[in-house]
């Protein structure tokens, strides 16, 4: 019988969540989490489970993929399953590191499932096969069902469907078919011009990706005169979070004022983030939103000033439309005060 692999996160690999976030490689024997459903319906045993902090994975890439390869070595197996990864952003890239790493050096074939405003999707989907996974774990058994089916096409030797007919990110891999209706091309652009004059849908045969580019912005002239403005998406706020942020998938933002203050005060700001683990943050907010080191650069005229307010919202799970629509919200109250600049603060 052929074998499969599967590679989970700490929170799925039933270990622990945030506070083991950066737990090392491991390797089991037999099934863990969502292993147990992956076995069921694979046309293969899934023989072992690996699990890796996504912290580990994200800030130690280069040595977690080379303990994990070391861990596969010596074992069998036929397929390499990562996830599926939902919207959570560090697992939809660490499945996609690992499912690459895997497919390149034992030449097996890997699927995974990522959410398709998880970061990982856009980096990997050329690479392998990504299901469009759902956005939370509850979609769990759906997007297993959906990965299984394309694994055991895979297994079994028989040919993958389309994007569109499977259900996985388009890999820009285009491949001739003979067509069930034998319909000719010329008859098809004609029904395509037909329906495009007349306003009508239409599905192209050739679609074209769009290029989401966004123009690089002008340098500052002089920092030395230049308004500078700090924004985070780590998700900072009053202790009382007056503004209701959410710590996932957010919708809304905050604007609060820092003119009177050298820096932020534990007690008075937390972090609302579900992403990371809050303790440092909470203990001191400004190793998060740096209005401490902004504040001390200012004074010694390393820049012209600092805008009064800092703007703070959570990443993790934020869609690109939600995260757009707060952006433009924003930036009337920095125009209003001729800030020259913003500095956005990375988690």
């Amino acid at each position: 019988m052929k074998k499969a692999i599967v590679y989970l996160n700490q929170f799925f690999g039933q270990i622990g969540g945030e506070d083991q976030a950066g737990i090392e490689p491991q390797i089991h024997e037999g099934l863990i989490g969502p292993a147990m459903q992956f076995d069921k319906l694979l046309d293969a045993e899934v023989t072992h489970t690996i699990i890796c902090g996504d912290n580990y994975m994200g800030s130690n890439t280069d040595e977690a993929i080379a303990t994990i390869l070391g861990m596969l070595e010596d074992k069998e197996f036929d397929i390499f399953l990562a996830g599926p990864a939902f919207q959570a952003g560090r697992y939809g890239v660490a499945c996609g590191t690992i499912c690459k790493a895997v497919k390149e050096k034992f030449g097996v074939s890997v699927v995974t499932s990522i959410n398709e405003e998880n970061p990982g999707a856009e980096m990997f989907k050329k690479d392998m096969y990504i299901l469009r996974g759902g956005n939370i774990a509850s979609k769990m058994r759906k997007d297993v069902a959906a990965m299984v089916k394309v694994a055991n096409k895979l297994l079994n030797g028989e040919p993958v469907g389309s994007a569109e007919e499977e259900g996985y990110f388009p890999r820009g891999i285009r491949r001739q078919v003979w067509r069930e209706d034998l319909k000719p091309a010329s008859e098809r652009m004609i029904d395509m011009l037909v329906k495009k004059i007349n306003g009508e849908p239409f599905d192209t045969e050739l679609p074209i990706p769009k290029m989401d580019r966004v123009p690089i912005a002008p340098p500052v002239k002089d920092l030395k005169t230049a308004r500078i403005a700090l924004l985070t998406t780590g998700g900072i706020v009053p202790v009382d979070n007056p503004d209701h942020i959410q710590s996932a998938s957010a919708t809304r933002w905050g604007r609060y004022d820092i003119s009177h203050t050298d820096a932020l005060k534990a007690g008075e700001y937390k972090t609302i983030h579900a992403g990371f683990d809050p303790a440092a943050a909470d203990a001191n907010p400004n190793v998060i939103t740096p209005i401490d080191a902004l504040k001390v650069l200012e004074k010694e005229g390393f820049y012209g000033s600092l805008h009064p307010y800092f703007y703070s919202t959570v990443g993790t799970g934020t869609t690109q439309a939600e995260a757009e629509r707060m952006a433009k919200e924003m930036v009337p109250y920095l125009r209003d005060d001729h800030v020259d600049a913003c500095i956005m603060v990375s988690t």
